[in-house]
Order: structure tokens, then sequence, then C-alpha cells
């Protein structure tokens, strides 16, 4: 990786030396950001160093130079592509880093003092939109035909990108309408972006590539780098497989062409030429319009398709426009108004590891607090080991932390030279320590779950390790409680999110045998826990104890054995004792078992913890009927090939339980009647599938006659 020389400290150089080195540090950051869709550091820190030296240029004048990046535009042609000078240079606008109401509030106060406007003159009208975060692009028309596309470049010189952007399904190749088409030149100006989704797309696609070997391939930071990259490319099939957007929103040269007189009339005559236009401007009235519509965004923002980092105010008459003019490279007119920084740069203290709910284990970096997307951030996730050692995160690190809404803090990448940036801490600087390694969760954790010792495990072509004590580890409670007492699992009436959440919270229960220890007083006890209600609890856990062995198992939450699972072993092992005792190579000789499942089951049932919670259930009264099985040389249970219907009510059994029964003798429930149907179990309101046995033929039974096949089939 290419680096620049170190950056004094702000305060620690004479103004001329530190001018000189902010422009070489933000010339070298432009350079990764516009040419190599590199960037090394996050928007906000560019920004602070942008503002630095206009700051010292503001207070020092003389030592503003013609190559300063605050008197130009900052860009380059990428070697390759052929060079596009603008016949109107493409200017950036004016930043407003302050993210509050006074940032509108001080732009409108501008433009009315530029303006000579009374302080009781009318409010002027502002068109306020989006400032998407993608690759300018300057499209020229000529009569109505796409002839060329140009990336802003430096302003003056941008890039030929025609071959690509004529690969973007929503850049309409003719425009609409007589005036278009009869124009000798129309020049649109937009933003080519990449939605959110087809980003995340686009990135598993290459990780997976990388993974496969291929050469040359890379992820991508963001959506915006990820669009220029591919905007830039120059085999245009490539580009073609990669989806972009674009939005229309302004005007290069024009020719033969009647321009709107307002910014909103220009927006509306862009999409009468079949150019996509964002929905998302307005056109609003003085400063208190400009604060509400940053306000409403702002809530919106992260629901957004696409990333964005501000709004754009343009004061809306063109005639006050042209009045207002320019001053170096930005118009006076518009301003961009920025939200609070979504990334910024902080130092990685140590790498933490949090059990979450199912047992998934989870690196998390444990920072130096920063203030990022309105919040103090102190913790980040690294998602996993494999993208904890692809991003190459290690303690003391200096790091990109990204956060946007309420999405979990992520670190984003590592600033392998931080002394270029000076945007972290002071105890930050230096480069990375030499004796620091790669990250190793099983080493560090030295396979065991950090919260209950267990073993921790990872299953072939998974990324997680998990925690393999799902019955014991504290971390689970909840979930492992939840689980058990479903309706497919030991169906517990009464017991949902709520009431285990203060179960667990009061310490009443911690781990699933003392559901069943519970008394009325410690329940009523309980806010918003009346004693019927504490008392239809008891009930419900004294009426689970009988349940079925394909239940239980089910029940106990072992990864990979799901309803279907459970019954398969059920018929297969018929006792719990044997399933138990089973190797993996017994496991893999029950129907749909395969090795993943085996692994999963052997590994959790060896596990002391859970066999103790097991055998403490079982002392409680939870119990079950229990068969020989089908496993080995034993006899086929006695309904095995039997297909049945259950349709109405019956007297005694519930639809579920009498399923249940019926596939633990061997049977198979199906919801539908047919030829092959051996037997339909009608109870009170029994309909169309009566009918339909009747029709074919097939034997119709009660719950008396189900009863006694049953009866026989344990017997």
């Amino acid at each position: 990786m290419s680096t620049v020389p170190p950056t004094p400290a702000a305060g620690a150089a004479d103004p001329e030396t530190r001018a000189a080195d902010l422009r070489r540090v933000l010339a070298d950051h432009a350079h990764r950001y516009y040419v190599l869709d590199e960037p090394q550091i996050p928007d906000a820190e560019y920004d602070r160093l942008f503002q630095e030296l206009q700051a010292i240029e503001a207070a020092h004048p003389t030592l503003v130079t013609a190559d300063s990046p605050t008197q130009r535009v900052i860009g380059a042609v990428l070697d390759g592509l052929d060079p596009v000078r603008h016949a109107v240079p493409m200017l950036s606008i004016h930043t407003e880093t302050d993210t509050t109401p006074a940032g509108a509030q001080k732009f409108d106060a501008r433009v009315r003092k530029a303006l000579g406007l009374a302080d009781d003159a009318p409010p002027l009208a502002y068109l306020a939109e989006l400032k998407f975060d993608g690759l300018a692009i300057n499209l020229r028309y000529e009569h109505g035909e796409l002839v060329q596309a140009a990336t802003r470049g430096d302003g003056e010189t941008g890039e030929d990108v025609t071959h690509t952007v004529r690969m973007i399904a929503t850049v309409p190749k003719r425009l609409r309408g007589a005036a278009a088409t009869l124009a000798p030149v129309i020049e649109v100006r937009g933003e080519v972006f990449m939605r959110r989704d087809d980003f995340e797309a686009l990135n598993e696609r290459q990780r997976k590539l990388i993974d496969e070997g291929a050469k040359g391939e890379k992820t991508f930071v963001n959506p915006r780098n990820a669009a220029a990259g591919v905007v830039r490319q120059l085999d245009a099939g490539k580009a073609a497989k990669r989806p972009l957007s674009f939005f229309a929103y302004a005007l290069g040269d024009v020719v033969g062409w009647d321009v709107p007189a307002t910014q909103h009339g220009l927006g509306v005559a862009l999409r009468a030429m079949g150019l996509p236009v964002n929905n998302d401007s307005e056109r609003v009235l003085g400063a208190d319009g400009l604060v509400r519509f940053h306000e409403a965004i702002a809530v919106r923002r992260d629901a957004l398709p696409f990333d964005i980092d501000g709004v754009v105010y343009k004061l809306d008459d063109r005639a006050q426009q042209e009045q207002l003019g320019f001053k170096s490279r930005e118009p006076r007119w518009a301003v961009a108004h920025k939200y609070p920084a979504q990334e910024q740069m902080t130092v990685v203290r140590d790498i933490d590891v949090q059990v979450g709910r199912t047992g998934k284990l989870t690196p998390v970096a444990k920072l130096e607090p920063v203030f990022v997307g309105g919040t103090t951030v102190s913790n980040a996730t690294l998602h996993n080991e494999d993208e904890t050692r692809r991003k190459d995160v290690r303690v003391g690190d200096t790091v990109i932390v990204r956060r946007a809404g309420d999405v979990i803090p992520e670190v984003v990448s590592v600033v392998l030279d931080p002394s270029t940036a000076q945007a972290s801490p002071s105890s930050a600087q230096g480069e990375r320590k030499e004796r620091s390694e790669p990250f190793d969760l099983y080493q560090r954790l030295g396979g065991k779950c950090p919260i209950c010792g267990s073993d921790i495990a990872r299953e072939a072509e998974e990324v997680d390790w998990r925690c393999t004590g799902g019955l014991f580890c504290p971390a689970q409670r909840k979930q492992a409680i939840l689980h058990f007492a479903q309706r497919r699992a030991l169906d517990i009436e009464g017991l949902g999110d709520k009431l285990v959440d203060q179960l667990v919270d009061a310490g009443l229960i911690r781990t699933l045998p003392e559901l069943y220890t519970l008394g009325l007083a410690k329940l009523i006890a309980l806010e918003r826990m009346g004693e019927k209600s504490a008392q239809n609890l008891l009930a419900g856990l004294a009426e689970s104890k009988r349940t079925t062995l394909a239940r239980f198992l089910y029940g106990l939450g072992i990864r990979h054995v799901g309803e279907t699972t459970a019954k398969d072993l059920a018929k297969h092992f018929g006792s719990l004792d044997r399933l138990m005792d089973a190797t993996e190579e017994q496991l893999l000789q029950v129907n749909d078992v395969g090795p993943i499942v085996a692994q999963s089951l052997h590994t959790f049932l060896r596990q002391p913890h859970n066999r103790e919670v097991i055998e403490q259930l079982r002392a409680v009264g939870v119990t079950w009927e229990e068969s020989e099985g089908t496993a080995g040389n034993a006899a086929p249970l006695p309904l095995a090939g039997k297909t049945f219907v259950l349709t109405g009510t019956l007297p005694t059994l519930g639809r579920d339980d009498a399923k249940d029964r019926i596939e633990a003798a061997g049977g198979k429930v199906s919801g539908s009647v047919s030829k092959k149907t051996h037997y339909v179990v009608a109870g009170e309101g029994a309909g169309s599938k009566l009918d339909k046995a009747r029709e074919l033929g097939v034997a119709v039974i009660d719950e008396a006659a189900l009863l006694e096949l049953l009866g026989s089939a344990h017997g």
C-alpha cells in the first residue's frame, strides 16, 4: 500500500508548513478516492482536514496557491480512458458541516445578504434535494441521442465513460419530446450510484471469487466506490454485470433548448425527457423550509435504498442564481448540508467475544470511544472470525468505524498508516505492533465458551463458531426456554416472551428443569401476574410434562434438529437412552440425517451440561412413551406405511396430539385425501375431506377407532 509522509498534528508547525502538509495529504487522499477508488479515510476526516486548510488560508491569504484543493475540483483522468474537455466546467458545491438546523439558517442568511434583501422581505424559494453518494456524470445528447458520457474529473477535464454508462438501464439512450430531439446539444448532469442491496450482492460475489482463487478481484469499501469502479471499467462487458442506477439533477452545455426558469421546473422538464429524477426533491420556502426538509430526510435516511451523506439546497430562481454567481470552485447559490458522519476513525483497544441468544460467538472490537452516526460508540461488531481475518483487524489498529441509524456499529477497514490522516487520538499514532497476531477465535477462547465453559464448534463450510451448551449456557437461557415452551415442542400454555424475560431477569429460572419447580407465591409476586394467570401457567406446566419423544427432542433446541428430524430420530431409536448413546455412525443411519446433523447432535449430547439438564427434566416428571424403534433388526413400527388424514374436531385429542401419536407409531399424516390414503379420521364438523374419502372409498374412522389402532400399535 502506498503512503504519504506523516502530517504534523495541528498546531505543531507554522501556518506555511502546515498548509503545505495539508495540501500534500489532501491530494494523496483525493487521488485514492477519485482515481484509485480506494479511500483510506472516512469522508468526515477528509472534510476536517479540508476545513483546517480553508481556515489557514482565510487567516493567511498569501498562503493560497493555485493548486490548493480549496481552489479547484480534485480529480484526474485514469490511464486507458480518453480525456473529455467539459464545455461548461463541472464544479463542486460548498459543504456545510454544521449538521444542526443552524447549517441551513446560515446558508439562507448568506444568500439573502448577497441578494441585498431586507430582513422583512418574503422568504426565498429553494429546491431541496438529496446529496447522493455516487459518481458525478455528464451525459451529452445531440438531437436527443446520447453521444457521450464523461466523469467530472478535475472539473475542466473528465474521462470518457460512454461505453460503461450505456450499460446503465436507467440512462436513456434517446430523449423524449420534440424540443429535446430538435436541440443540437443538451448536457444532462447527475449521479451514478449503486443501491445498497446491489452493493451487498456484488461484494458477496466478489468474496466468492476471491475464495475460489480468482486473481485481481477485490471487495469494495462502499457503494460509491463500487459505482465509480464499475463506471471507470475499461471492459464494458464486465461493467454490464454490475448493476448501477442514475438520477439527473442539473445541466451542462445547452444549445437550442429553452432552459426552465427555476430548478423545480428543470426537474419537471428532465422527467418529461425520460430522465430519472429522484422524487424526494422538494420546493421549500426560507430557512424554516430548509430545516424541515433536512430533518425529514434525516428520519428516512437509513430506510432509503441508496446512500446519502446530506441534502443539497439550491436557490430555485435561476435569474437569482446568475446574480449571485460563483466563488472560486463553488456556486454561491447552493450548499450541501451534511448529516452526522456515519464513518469515523478510532483505535481498537481489545477484541472481545460475545455469546448470542442462539449460541453464536461474535468477535467485538472494544474501541477508543468515538462520536459517529450521532452517538458515542465504544463497541463495534466484527461479525465473525473469517470477516475479522479478511479485514485483518488486530488489537492496537486504527480503524474506520461505521454506524448508520439503528444498525449495530461495525469496523469497516483498517488504516495501516494513521499518521497520514491525523484523525485518530494521539495514543493511536504509530505503526501496527510488530508482535500483534491475526485474530484466532478458537485460540483466544481455548476452545471453550467464555460464558459457560462448554466446547465451541464450527461446522464445515460455516463461518460462525457456536457454543454447544445450549441448555446450560446463561447467554442462551431465554432463547432455550422459549423454544422449549413453543407449541410444536412442549407446548406450555401462557409462557411467552415477556414472562420468560421476567422469570430469567428475576433469577427464578436458570435452567429448563427449574420451570417445573415454580410455585404460586413466586409467580404472583411478579409484576402484572395475577393469581388466576399464575394458576393457569402452573396447569400448563403440569400438562406439558406428558409429551412425545419427538417433541422433547425438538424442544431441546439442538442445532439442525427440526420437527421432522426429531420425529425421524424418535422413530429410529425409540428411546432417549439409545439416542444419547449413539455414535455419529449410528446417527447417520437415520432417515435424512447427514454428516452435519449427526455432528451437531452428537456434539450436543456429549456435553455433560446438556446431559445433566436432560436428566433433571426427567427427574421432575417430563415423560413420554418409548418403543423399540426401527434401528438395527427391530421390527418396523405397526403403523409404518399407513397414511392418515385428519378432519374435523376430535372429542379428546387435539390435531397436533393425534398427528404426533400416529407418527410415533410409524404412520404418516397427510393434508389431503387421495387413493393412497388408508384412513380418514373424522370428528365433529368434518367437511370436504370426509366427502372425498367416501367418493374414493377410503376407510373412515372416528377417534375411538384411532385410539384402538394406536393401542394395538403400542401393545
